[in-house]
């Protein structure tokens, strides 16, 4: 369903003929030897730049849905990803996402292989400049019998220079780049996660605490009506089966409660953690608010797939993985032709001996060495087409990274307008539940009513509020997922973000 394009290979036949110039060009003296070499390879150069092609990955060729299947919310309408938590009503849980990403190990070793891919970019981009080097040396000694006791001194300035024929160089160039490029996506990728990660923890969070509200005062009730039901028992009024049920409902009431409260602090401990909170304060902070779940601001999202998912970083990451496989292949073909590398040097000696000093410079041309490789058992043809499969299997996790990133979307959608519609009848179902139980309580009070009857009105009043606040978690869950299946806040002019920072 979502093909990849293949990556053009580089012609190397070109280059073959510059070769094949640089034989027949006239005077083959010794002391123009260097200079038409150098003049040749700079014509050849350009001639092989221009003969291979931009290598992109399959985006072009990889057609995405035109429009989302699902509903989208609000109409779909446009909409700025760049500050979506700050669209939530809640400045606690931005604090923590925020405290978060800059503890978070994940981000710091995503971090770490930016800086090793950077590393590597610069030294193959610098293995296609000549190499220069500087040298100082000084003796003194009596080499033989004859000689009187002399000084040597001596600097030097040496050149190396391998030409980049048939682009093996500038390959390797283009795949660090590449990697680059997909190191710092995976970056924006990590904070994403743990953006994620912890919004979720706090509205979990948020979502027990109110649940815990629910069970204190259904807990409560709970031991009301027992103690009701054990006066009226006692007096003759119920009879003590009764009694006994509202003890054990009471008891049961009690232990949903501590086991609730006991979920509440599980998700404290974890948020603790992913933030690197201290505790004690955490706690005071989230008292302010509790049971109250952050509520975003009528977020929108784009109606086409394609725009949407280019700011999601793993997909960033795997266009780039594409291309630096493209580019090793390339490598590894190219390291299957001849090599020729240039080499020079030009300094100052000085020697005294005996009372008589000699100086002046000194310097070379060459030698010019041309390796050409003639038989390694196949070792170059097996890099070559094992390059060639990694980049067929780049090409794969990236269209399978098409697919997974439209299905995220589309789950997430599904999962918004589904409780969307959902919304209004369970606020109408925990208000009909509750105005029932209230009634029906009433009437155990007169007598008229079981405690049968109001166990079950209040297991159904109960239900139907859990119901209230998971529906409300369940969508807040899913603008996160949302959030997670667009790639964040992944910014759209580039990467200048974490290299600022």
């Amino acid at each position: 369903m979502f093909p990849a394009t293949d990556v053009i290979p580089v012609d190397s036949m070109p280059c073959q003929r510059g070769v094949a110039d640089i034989r027949t060009l006239p005077g083959h003296k010794p002391r123009l030897l260097a200079t038409w070499l150098v003049i040749a390879t700079a014509a050849l150069l350009a001639g092989c730049a221009s003969t291979q092609p931009a290598t992109m990955p399959g985006s072009a060729a990889a057609p995405v849905a035109a429009q989302w299947h699902a509903p989208l919310p609000h109409g779909g309408q446009l909409g700025d990803l760049s500050r979506w938590w700050a669209q939530f009503d809640d400045p606690l849980m931005l604090r923590l996402i925020e405290a978060g990403q800059q503890v978070s190990p994940t981000v710091a070793q995503a971090a770490a292989r930016i800086a090793d891919a950077q590393a590597a970019r610069v030294a193959q981009s610098a293995a296609l400049l000549p190499s220069l080097d500087a040298s100082v040396s000084a003796s003194r000694g009596r080499p033989d019998l004859d000689t009187p006791v002399g000084t040597e001194t001596s600097a030097s300035l040496q050149l190396g220079w391998e030409l980049d024929l048939f682009g093996a160089g500038r390959a390797a160039a283009d795949a660090a780049r590449a990697r680059l490029e997909s190191s710092q996506a995976g970056w924006h990728d990590a904070r994403v996660s743990v953006a994620a990660e912890i919004a979720t923890t706090y509205v979990e969070l948020r979502a027990c605490e109110a649940l815990v509200r629910q069970a204190e005062i259904d807990t409560q009730s709970r031991v009301q009506t027992a103690q009701v039901t054990r006066l009226a028992a006692d007096k003759g009024f119920r009879p003590p089966a009764e009694a006994e049920l509202a003890n054990a409902s009471a008891a049961q009431g009690n232990v949903t409660l501590i086991q609730q409260r006991t979920q509440c602090e599980l998700l404290i401990k974890a948020l603790t953690a992913l933030a690197s909170q201290d505790e004690a304060p955490l706690r005071r902070e989230l008292a302010t608010t509790t049971g109250r779940l952050p509520q975003p601001a009528k977020l929108t999202v784009t109606a086409m797939p394609a725009e949407v998912l280019a700011q999601r970083p793993d997909i960033i990451a795997a266009a780039n993985d594409v291309l630096a496989a493209s580019a090793d292949s390339d490598q590894a073909r190219a390291q299957r032709w001849p090599r020729i590398t240039l080499a020079g040097s030009i300094g100052t000696t000085r020697i005294a001996s005996g009372g008589i000093s000699t100086n002046g410079s000194v310097w070379s041309i060459g030698p010019v060495t041309v390796t050409l490789p003639l038989f390694d058992g196949g070792t170059r043809r097996a890099n070559a087409e094992a390059a060639r499969a990694r980049y067929e299997a780049a090409t794969t996790v990236y269209a399978a990274r098409l697919r997974e990133a439209i299905r995220d979307v589309e789950e997430a959608l599904v999962t918004l307008d589904s409780t969307a519609k959902r919304s209004e009848d369970a606020a109408i179902a925990a208000e009909g539940f509750e105005r029932s139980y209230q009634a029906i309580e009433a009437s155990y009070h007169a007598g008229t009513a079981s405690l049968f009857e109001l166990e079950d009105a209040r297991r159904s009043m109960v239900a139907a509020q859990s119901a209230v606040i998971g529906l409300q978690r369940e969508r807040i869950a899913a603008w996160i997922r949302l959030y997670r299946a667009l790639g964040g806040d992944w910014p759209t002019t580039g990467h200048k973000e974490h290299e600022d920072e």
